[in-house]
């Protein structure tokens, strides 16, 4: 983990973008504390089970931020440094381009040309790959894969995440 408060920002950020469960949230809280960040209510929620009321865990892990001076990025921002993961990981081989079809991405607001060129990709599921985009699966993934790689190469985009 890197020092306490920019993993804890990290993890606000994924925590936006819905890539980090609530039951999560207290063993993150633990390895915090080993990473030498200390509040109230981030030693609190490290000694909580994973089967706390959900509610519960979230409002604890937002004031844990608010303590730590740390803010929740803005859904839509989070979103987007979550679509620049994704494509990182399609890059880097640890997802399948039909692993894309399995969340809501195609939602995204994206605002550049190589953020859209990515999601303009992503189809609604992995049943109707061919029927929504047209292609076969081989061309299809080599054109995400170009996408994925314009992405990740292209400018950061606000406030890193």
């Amino acid at each position: 983990m890197q020092s306490g408060l920019t993993s804890l920002g990290e993890v606000a950020c994924r925590y936006q973008a819905d890539e980090i469960r609530p039951e999560d949230l207290p063993m993150i809280a633990s390895e915090a504390l080993a990473a030498g960040l200390d509040t109230p209510t981030l030693c609190e929620l490290a000694g909580w089970p994973r089967n706390a009321d959900a509610r519960d865990i979230r409002d604890a892990f937002e004031q844990a931020l608010a303590e730590s001076e740390i803010g929740l990025p803005d859904r839509g921002l989070a979103r987007r440094h979550a679509l620049r993961r994704m494509a990182a990981r399609l890059i880097n081989g640890e997802i399948t381009p039909a692993d894309l079809a399995t969340d809501d991405w195609w939602e995204t607001e994206v605002e550049t040309a190589a953020e859209q060129s990515f999601v303009a990709l992503i189809p609604q599921c992995d049943c109707c790959i061919e029927y929504t985009l047209g292609l076969d699966q081989q061309t299809w993934a080599a054109q995400l894969r170009n996408a994925a790689l314009a992405l990740t190469s292209s400018p950061p985009i606000g406030p890193g995440c």
